[in-house]
């Protein structure tokens, strides 16, 4: 009989959200084409209404988040795992530990199966969070690495901090893109943007992702070349963002969720820059990196065990400055730097790749006792 895998925390696939509901799609998938038994939980009001999708058995159970707000997915979350032991999974891939946490605790003593926990960044770290919930989640942080059997940590610098922090070993996992990565070039167009004469910015616009470094820089700098920010502009960040920066040279064009027309706005960019510094391997930086986008990412520990072959990071608004002035100017071999970073997605950042770790992790873990 073959291993039957159930994959939890997520919005559902189809994935109609981010990262790890892509990662939920992509990877479920894969382990059902190697030969595994998986089911993914989705929330009663995802709309996809199949009970299958390329051979995944999707459950959908109730989710009151339309009520609840993200305290809903404490409660979704311990109906799925529940259903999840009812059902004999053998293994429970949890993606994510902040609603899973609690579940696991009070959960533990009936669950059978093994638990693999991918950890996510260092969710505590975010500024938009208030003292009270940084001190729960790093709380939640500590009961997933307790009542895991396995961790993921989808970066080096989340496994260095995993083992330096609780003394825990994982598994590590990055997240996949797909490659070669697909292209709408209309958004040019639509934007009025020139190929190569525009820096971008893609993120969310909270304070983590270090957008007002990059404009700051941007605005210090005197460059000819115009940012284009790609994201919501509904947070209290981002409002603050607009109305300091928004100009003729600074363009907030709101949030772009067609992935083609996102890779061609990466792709024709003159430079991508990276802020975010709380994750671990953020999928917009590896998709920059598949699309073939000069990248300039903020320098922490997490984007540098991704980026091999730059030494373009910022940390302050003068890096900034001089990473637009020598880009204005052309001064580096960015062909040669670009093809080895899409040489390193198609490497150890593809799908496949992703699915036969996972599956190892996956066997590895069942024979624990």
């Amino acid at each position: 009989m073959s291993v039957r895998v159930a994959i939890l925390g997520t919005r559902g696939i189809p994935n109609l959200y981010g990262g790890f509901e892509q990662c939920a799609e992509m990877l479920s998938q894969g382990l059902v084409r190697s030969g595994y038994r998986v089911t993914v939980y989705n929330p009663d009001w995802h709309p996809y209404e199949s009970g299958e999708l390329g051979g995944v058995q999707i459950r959908k159970r109730y989710c009151p988040e339309k009520k609840l707000g993200p305290l809903a997915h404490f409660i979704y979350d311990g109906i799925c795992l529940w259903d999840a032991m009812r059902s004999g999974a053998d293994v429970v891939i949890e993606l994510g530990y902040q609603s899973s946490s609690l579940s696991l605790l009070l959960l533990r003593p009936f669950i059978r199966a093994k638990v693999i926990t991918n950890m996510d960044g260092l969710e505590w770290k975010r500024a938009k969070w208030s003292p009270a919930v940084r001190r729960a989640t790093q709380f939640f942080e500590r009961l997933g690495v307790r009542f895991s059997d396995s961790l993921v940590a989808d970066n080096g610098g989340i496994a260095d901090y995993l083992k330096e922090q609780y003394g825990a070993d994982s598994a590590t996992i990055a997240y996949g893109v797909d490659y070669p990565p697909e292209f709408d070039d209309s958004v040019l167009e639509e934007h009025n943007l020139v190929s190569g004469q525009f820096a971008l910015v893609i993120a969310r616009l909270e304070p983590e992702n270090n957008i007002e470094l990059v404009l700051q820089g941007h605005a210090d700098a005197g460059v000819d070349l115009p940012v284009i920010v790609v994201g919501g502009t509904d947070t209290l960040h981002g409002k603050m963002l607009t109305e300091q920066f928004a100009s003729d040279n600074v363009r907030f064009v709101g949030g772009i969720y067609d992935q083609p027309k996102l890779n061609s706005l990466r792709q024709h960019s003159a430079v991508c820059f990276h802020g975010h510094s709380v994750g671990g391997t953020n999928p917009s930086l590896i998709e920059a990196m598949a699309a073939g986008s000069l990248i300039a990412a903020h320098d922490n520990p997490f984007n540098r065990s991704v980026l091999e072959n730059t030494d373009r990071f910022f940390s302050g608004s003068d890096d900034v400055v001089r990473i637009l002035e020598a880009t204005q100017a052309n001064e580096s071999s960015y062909p040669d730097e670009i093809e080895k970073n899409k040489s390193t997605i198609n490497k150890k950042y593809n799908w496949d790749y992703i699915v036969e770790q996972y599956a190892r992790e996956i066997d590895r873990v069942l024979e624990q006792p």
